[in-house]
């Protein structure tokens, strides 16, 4: 099967090319890997008449594909679910892109690459030469992509051959009025808005005799096609090279222009993790406010402005190293004899990683000095050539917050360029050029803050807003900023319901509870020592609140020291990125959101991510943590943070956890909805034997574990009112496969209470006593009186049997319990204590054994009014008295 498909996001070009494609691979699908863009999308809304037919890409068996073709795109990033085939050794991949070879390039097995104003043109001109007849339909789609991207044959990129392509097509019948109108859309009143913004911000500079016009803007919300604003602002202005960046809700919005052969739009999105060519280019920025992006952009600019800087031209050499075998205590003095923050860490002549000073110098606080550097080295880092463009080197330290990138020749490390490196490039020959771009000073726009008060309104009850204004009132009377942090804001924005409330207070958190509470009701449990309390409001509904906070680790393991610190301090000692944004809750700041360290990013790319390279080191139970959160939320551990882990579990810092800290963590995995994808990637990271040694995940552990799932499943949907905790279920069929004695040395282990342990022992051990009466008693007879049901059950708790009913491997031992939960422990004889007493029975043996009896006939059916029973009473005191 062929498929035709292109990049996310698509445009014009995208579509004329598709359509143009089709002719040659007669039968292909055509599919778009993900969203279009407005302009498309209006279109095709106002003429699908003019469009072949498209299939969705979620619809497509991926593994039925022989042929992908490929239209204006090589990256694999930007083809969506098709790149999962990519590395198919019988794929066939044609592509068709004006884009130019990158290391980041598909190889594909054929069709053109070659330098024009359009991939639409290429495939055009492929059509011309074969003498293709076309639809005026197809001709006006085809001459859409060419217009589009050569901004209609104007740009500077535009060749002869779009001009010859053009000049066909208009002879095949292709519609200009159609062309125009699709082109040159009409401007919504926001749109306008946002238009007069960037005119009122618009300023052009002269450097080296290259006029640069750099506008910007923010809005509140999402205004669409922000690049058809910068064709109106460049057409109205004349301008050669034209740069404008526009923030809306979370992100930075950016659209470059170029009519130059100096300024390439698209290297200089490629700062921005953006794409485009050299006349045309956009970014979206998602981790930086609007003035951290201008600041870059202006470094950009100006390296553009100088030529096409690469590594080679201003790294460091010969460069100092020291290999894997140091200890941290060796690290640093190695990083201070030679006076660097960084150095790459040697195996042989191969470099496996980076360590800063920063790391070493914390690691050896906690008295890590003898531990390899390799434990916590950095081990993503970008490998640079001396071809690297400056450009991409200044990206991704501002993007990573790295300050040194390593320099290779072939495999050989051959220099470094160092964050000293770069700033002293970009600043250091700036005499007789002019400044920034822009005026910083008159952007007012906070750092990584933005307002998420809409959201709040939207996606919170009534109540709880109310709340959070109560909380925010008596900030402002106490002249202290309140903030909600942690999970309640991290869902917030995934859109996930929780509305557990955490408060952190820039001052006396328990003197804000108390006050909080004498105004508007309810109590407090404070504890001094930590600056924490509990608020307990009058509906019984609790909220946490801290005062704002620093903690260090005296040891691996152990429970943090707490001082008084700042905002940035507090956010900075929690488990992971995702869970650092604060949220301002203070009147004149309400709904007011801020991110240090790149939570949004991480949110909006679905990362598990560490604060610091010690983490694990400060708390180990965060390897659980790490676990939960990708588990339940769906989202992946970055890689270096898995090393770290992985480190952790080397060097046995879980040993070190008590065993409640350890319980606590694992019930709290356990108590997720889906728990098996979480102990399966604990097994995977070495973590199961810090529970007990012998603890792995067998394939008969696994089964029973998959069983669990699916009796936890059948549980809920009963919608019993007993109270079931299911993370013992869990728990117990984790350790199915360890003998009693192993057992009970792992419920030691993590500490667990005493009655619960000696409960947990009994039962399992009982467990396996009657399902072999079970088994016995089926090879017998295959009927079961409900009274031997019962007798066999009711020994249980609820958790014991869910995990009966998992661990059995008999169907019809799932039916028993089943049947024991839904109908027989709710039975009970019509005659109680007071009945028997009445009949004239005295209180003795035959007074239990006549209950005894009551309840087994009416378990089996042969009793069922209490005159029954009553003659049932009778004849047994009467054949007891005889």
């Amino acid at each position: 099967m062929d498929v035709i498909t292109t990049h996310t996001n698509a445009d014009f070009d995208c579509l004329g090319a598709m359509t143009a494609a089709l002719r040659l691979y007669p039968g292909a699908l055509l599919s778009f890997p993900g969203s279009q863009e407005k302009g498309l999308r209006d279109f095709i809304q106002r003429h699908p008449d003019y469009l072949p037919h498209f299939t969705r890409a979620k619809e497509i068996n991926l593994e039925s594909i022989t042929r992908l073709i490929i239209v204006d795109c090589q990256q694999a990033a930007r083809i969506g679910r098709f790149a999962e085939i990519l590395d198919r050794p019988a794929l066939e991949i044609h592509i068709y892109d004006h884009h130019p070879v990158t290391e980041e390039s598909i190889l594909p097995t054929s069709g053109k690459i070659a330098v024009c104003g359009s991939a639409s043109t290429l495939l055009g001109a492929r059509l011309m030469e074969g003498g293709v007849r076309l639809t005026p339909e197809e001709a006006t789609l085809v001459m859409l992509g060419i217009h589009e991207d050569t901004g209609r044959l104007l740009f500077t990129s535009a060749t002869a051959e779009d001009y010859r392509v053009a000049g066909w097509l208009l002879g095949e019948g292709a519609r200009l009025n159609i062309v125009s109108d699709a082109l040159t859309p009409e401007l919504t009143k926001a749109q306008m808005g946002l238009l007069k913004q960037l005119l009122t911000t618009l300023k052009t500079s002269s450097v080296n005799g290259i006029a640069i016009s750099v506008a910007y803007a923010s809005c509140d919300h999402y205004i669409g096609d922000i690049a058809s604003l910068a064709h109106l602002m460049r057409d109205m202005e004349n301008m050669d090279a034209l740069f404008i960046a526009v923030a809306m809700e979370d992100n930075v919005y950016l659209v470059a222009r170029s009519h130059i052969p100096e300024i390439n739009a698209g290297q200089i999105m490629k700062g921005f993790q953006g794409g485009g060519h050299a006349t045309a280019a956009s970014a979206v920025v998602h981790d930086r406010s609007l003035k951290q992006v201008l600041v870059t952009l202006d470094g950009l600019l100006h390296l553009s402005i100088k030529g096409e800087a690469t590594a080679g031209s201003i790294m460091s050499a010969p460069v100092k190293t020291m290999p894997d075998s140091v200890s941290i205590a060796e690290a640093r003095e190695l990083l201070t004899r030679y006076n660097c923050n960084a150095m790459p860490v040697m195996s042989g002549g191969a470099i496996v990683g980076v360590i800063s000073r920063k790391t070493v110098e914390k690691a050896l606080h906690h008295g890590l000095g003898e531990s390899p550097v390799t434990d916590f080295m950095h081990t993503e880092y970008l490998s640079a050539t001396a071809e690297t463009p400056i450009t991409d080197i200044q990206a991704y330290m501002v993007t990573s917050n790295r300050r040194f990138v390593p320099v290779f020749k072939g495999t050989e490390l051959a220099g470094a360029v160092t964050r000293t490196d770069l700033m002293r490039h970009i600043y250091g020959g700036r005499r007789g050029q002019s400044g920034a771009f822009y005026d910083l000073d008159s952007l007012e726009v906070p750092t990584r803050t933005r307002s998420v008060a809409e959201l709040l309104v939207k996606k919170l009850p009534a109540e709880i807003s109310e709340i959070l204004h109560n909380l925010g009132t008596i900030g402002d009377c106490l002249s202290l900023s309140v903030y909600v942090v942690g999970g309640f804001v991290r869902d917030l924005l995934l859109g996930i319901d929780n509305l557990d409330i955490d408060v952190t207070v820039e001052g006396d958190g328990v003197f804000f509870a108390e006050c909080f509470a004498e105004r508007f009701g309810g109590r407090v449990r404070s504890h001094r020592k930590f600056g924490t309390a509990v608020l307990v409001l009058p509906d019984g509904r609790k909220i946490d609140v801290a005062s704002t906070r620093l903690e260090y680790y005296e040891s691996p393991g152990a429970l943090p020291t707490v001082e008084r610190a700042s905002l940035r301090h507090d956010l900075y000692r929690r488990d992971f990125t995702v869970n650092t944004l604060a949220l301002c809750i203070n009147s004149d700041r309400f709904g007011s959101l801020t991110d240090h360290f790149g939570g949004q990013q991480d949110l909006q790319e679905k990362v598990v991510r560490v604060l610091h390279n010690l983490s694990f080191v400060e708390d180990p139970t965060r390897v659980f943590r790490a676990i939960r959160f990708e588990q339940r939320l769906g989202f992946h551990i970055a890689p270096h943070t898995e090393n770290l882990m992985r480190s952790a579990v080397r060097m046995h810092l879980l040993d070190k956890l008590g065993g409640e800290r350890l319980l606590s963590e694992l019930v709290q995995i356990m108590r997720e909805k889906e728990p098996s994808a979480a102990i399966g990637r604990m097994s995977s990271l070495g973590l199961l034997p810090f529970i007990h040694p012998a603890l792995k995940l067998l394939p008969d552990t696994e089964r029973v574990l998959q069983e669990t799932g699916q009796v936890m499943a059948w549980f809920r949907l009963l919608y019993l009112e007993d109270r079931c905790e299911p993370w013992q279920v869990y728990f117990l069929a984790l350790c199915d496969g360890l003998k009693p004695d192993e057992f009970r040395d792992a419920c030691s282990r993590l500490a667990m209470p005493g009655r619960l342990a000696a409960r947990l022992c009994s039962q399992r051990h009982l467990v396996s006593t009657i399902l072999n009466a079970i088994k016995r008693h089926l090879k017998q007879t295959p009927e079961v009186p409900n009274s031997q049901l019962y007798l066999w059950f009711s020994v249980f708790t609820l958790e014991m049997l869910l995990y009966m009913a998992a661990r059995a491997s008999s169907e019809q031992v799932r039916r028993f319990v089943s049947l024991y939960l839904t109908r027989l422990r709710a039975v009970a004889p019509f005659l109680d204590g007071d009945d028997l007493l009445g009949l004239g029975l005295e209180p003795g043996p035959l007074f239990g054994r006549v209950k005894e009896r009551l309840l087994q006939a009416r378990l089996d059916g042969e009793t069922g009014s209490r005159d029954e029973e009553e003659g049932l009473v009778r004849a047994m005191i009467h054949d007891h008295n005889q």
